[in-house]
């Protein structure tokens, strides 16, 4: 067992060569998209609203479509069946968000710098934390708003969990949700840390071979 340990502690001291160092400076650059593109997308269709109305969640902010007008039109919505009003205060996620993805941006470049397999396994672990953790946060936050409706609401619905990825069909309501560009980029910068350690490890193992040859 020290043996294993000792060999395995070896394997993640190795520095990295160019290549892993390269997908982890791309994967911290596709970061930023969270600053600039939505991370989720909810459309709404019915037959008053054939346009559909359109909810773009940002990791710091909420923006409605037509010129944000859809989001005053969903609040109106929700006053009827009791559900809250959509406000950015209520979404705490706001507050750390980017910030927590900016440190990882830095942990990322911080690991390309300086390069070892060890760095590499670390910003994949935090990754896969991070994300699975915002992803019940989102989900859990819908299930709060579905959940939590006004007793003397004038319509009154069973209580309901929004669509956190798909469709759902909400009384009159073709409701969408999906992911945003920022969803998929960094899923892609997620992907790209797999990469890397993959590429370093299969060097580790062509050099060995060449050792033992």
């Amino acid at each position: 067992m020290h043996a294993f340990f000792q060999r395995f502690n070896q394997f993640l001291s190795r520095p990295l060569d160019l290549g892993p160092r390269l997908l982890l400076f791309i994967a911290a650059v596709l970061l930023t998209a969270i600053y600039v593109f939505p991370l989720w997308d909810l459309t709404m269709f019915a037959p008053q609203y054939p346009e559909g109305l359109r909810l773009h969640i940002y990791s710091y902010k909420l923006v409605g479509g037509n010129n944000n007008q859809d989001v005053k039109e969903i609040n109106v919505l929700n006053h009827y069946i009791g559900m809250r009003d959509l406000v950015e205060e209520d979404f705490t996620e706001f507050k750390w968000l980017p910030f927590v993805v900016g440190a990882m941006g830095l942990l990322y470049m911080r690991a390309a710098v300086l390069g070892t397999i060890g760095h590499v396994v670390d910003v994949l672990v935090l990754n896969i934390y991070f994300s699975a953790f915002a992803l019940w946060s989102f989900g859990y936050k819908l299930y709060q708003y579905g959940h939590s409706l006004a007793p003397t609401a004038a319509v009154k619905v069973d209580p309901f969990m929004p669509p956190l990825f798909g469709f759902k069909q909400l009384a009159n309501f073709e409701v969408y949700s999906y992911p945003g560009p920022a969803s998929y980029a960094m899923g892609v910068s997620t992907l790209l840390l797999f990469v890397a350690l993959a590429v370093a490890w299969r060097q580790v193992r062509t050099e060995g071979r060449a050792g033992v040859a």
